[in-house]
């Protein structure tokens, strides 16, 4: 009898040893009409770049199924068939389904079992379309005037992109995707060449860096969004460098200038003997409402004691953020260029900061772990 349950016990050890040695698996499946006898390559898409990780020969019905070792972190990947690719994410050990119709499957599929890869998929259709647009335009343009209409339709599709999709969920698959998206060769979004991309890229960085601080996406996400923090850094103290002293603000808070929703100028130095929270906000993310019911506690609770709010909207439709900040009872205001984000060093909203009564700057968010504490103290 001994000799029974020692060789039960050692066959379970061995068959929970083999458990966890076989990795999670996830599985996209799913059909291309019209590619019978194609072969069908599933990649990684990989930092490093493509890695083939399975394929198959599709028969007449076109159906196929895949499974891979599941990511530790999102991660991306390609079904392929010659040229054509169908981008999609996987986040863990889900299933994705796929249905697409060949050739011209980059545009025509449909995908089921994740909201990721859908909007990977509407970003995708978005990026081609753009595409055609240009394409268009260097039919009939040249020169200054083709560049001046390229520009503005690349900026147009940055705010959409921006706005609805990458601001909605920074920390979704579907926005890092956003991010290196490209046309032809160039890509659309640039942190070294531009602070508002730059911003952008850090809302992302943040996002990944909190919720998968040891992928190796969020890694690059970092080291990219650093590097081009740190190239803005050094152009800064050249300009600074010229700056007449007359236009340094002699308190201690840096000085914003900009117009409120009735069109009148607000200053921060002109609310000097208030406590001041500073509040940098885009009404179009998702988190908007929640963030305004916090801010309008406070305000209901301590405006009387001498709290004022100064908030900065990034929105970049005027009308819609007139909508949204004609109730409010504090001062709203509009940074279009997005030049006081650079003033405050602001990588993502919301973001906040505090000031005392002598228009002194106190804290910023990250220096703080209860907001309504540090008013009261202020106060």
């Amino acid at each position: 009898m001994r000799t029974f349950y020692k060789v039960l016990a050692l066959s379970m050890a061995v068959a929970a040893m083999g458990a966890c040695s076989q990795k999670e698996k996830f599985t996209v499946e799913g059909t291309i009409e019209g590619a019978q006898d194609s072969v069908l390559y599933l990649h990684h898409m990989a930092l490093s770049g493509p890695v083939v990780i399975d394929s198959v020969r599709l028969g007449a019905d076109g159906a196929f199924s895949f499974k891979a070792d599941a990511p530790e972190a999102p991660d991306f990947y390609v079904l392929r068939i010659d040229g054509q690719i169908i981008n999609f994410s996987i986040d863990s050990t889900e299933t994705v389904s796929i249905h697409a119709r060949y050739p011209g499957m980059a545009a025509n599929y449909n995908v089921e079992g994740s909201d990721n890869c859908e909007r990977i998929r509407q970003l995708a259709l978005r990026q081609q379309e753009l595409q055609r647009r240009v394409i268009a335009l260097q039919r009939g343009l040249i020169g200054q005037q083709l560049a001046d209409s390229v520009e503005a339709l690349v900026e147009r599709y940055k705010q959409d992109v921006t706005m609805n999709f990458i601001y909605q969920g920074p920390d979704q698959t579907s926005s890092y995707f956003a991010l290196f998206q490209t046309l032809g060769q160039v890509p659309i979004f640039n942190p070294h060449a531009s602070r508002d991309d730059m911003r952008v890229f850090g809302a992302v960085a943040t996002s990944w860096d909190t919720y998968y601080p040891e992928a190796e996406r969020t890694q690059n996400l970092r080291n990219i969004t650093l590097k081009s923090m740190n190239e803005a850094r050094t152009v800064d103290a050249r300009e600074n460098q010229v700056i007449d002293a007359d236009k340094f603000v002699q308190s201690g808070v840096v000085e914003l200038s900009l117009p409120d929703n009735k069109g009148q100028l607000r200053t921060l130095t002109e609310l000097k003997g208030r406590v001041v929270l500073l509040d940098f906000h885009a009404f179009a993310t998702s988190e908007s409402a929640a963030r305004i019911l916090l801010l309008r506690e406070l305000y209901n609770k301590y405006h009387d004691r001498g709290l004022e709010i100064y908030q900065v909207s990034i929105d970049p439709d005027e009308h819609f953020w007139k909508q949204q900040v004609a109730a409010l009872p504090w001062i709203t205001v509009r940074d279009a260029s997005g030049e006081s984000l650079s003033k405050y060093n602001v990588q993502a909203v919301p973001e906040f900061f505090t000031i005392d009564r002598q228009n002194q700057l106190q804290k910023r968010s990250t220096q703080m772990t209860d907001l309504e504490a540090e008013i009261k103290a202020l106060l």
